[in-house]
């Protein structure tokens, strides 16, 4: 996979005087069917999550409070995308290596995916990414 295959895909927005509504739908929104959602909180200050690859789960993460960094690493060059409005989320294709930092107090990171759990789906050893490369 890509780099350039990550996309930051805005979502719709209801403007609303009593709060704003945003929502995301399967193979509209997002490319995929939605098999699993999870969500990521109380991160202390300082923590990295993530630092895995999937080689079939694809992923759209969304920064409902707070922010965060996403870092990607293709095995060749690194890029990272900082998420901080709930209705931007980030499209993440399968087969990039990828860690999760800088996350703001009381951020909430919400992720839908398009596989159910697998612990055989990872790689979760950064040596053994790039030789599979």
């Amino acid at each position: 996979m890509s780099l350039d295959e990550i996309k930051i895909i805005q979502l719709p927005r209801i403007l609303d005087e009593r709060g704003n509504l945003s929502f995301l739908e399967e193979n509209n929104h997002i490319p995929f069917t939605i098999r699993r959602t999870y969500w990521i909180y109380d991160v202390p200050g300082g923590e990295t999550r993530g630092g895995h690859s999937y080689k079939t789960n694809q992923e759209f993460i969304i920064a409902l409070s707070g922010s965060f960094d996403i870092v990607f690493n293709d095995g060749k060059t690194t890029r990272t995308y900082s998420l901080n409005r709930s209705y931007y989320g980030l499209y993440v294709p399968a087969g990039l290596w990828r860690h999760m930092d800088n996350f703001s107090t009381n951020s909430l990171a919400f992720i839908v995916a398009s596989t159910d759990y697998n612990e055989s789906d990872y790689i979760r050893d950064f040596k053994r990414y790039e030789e599979n490369k």
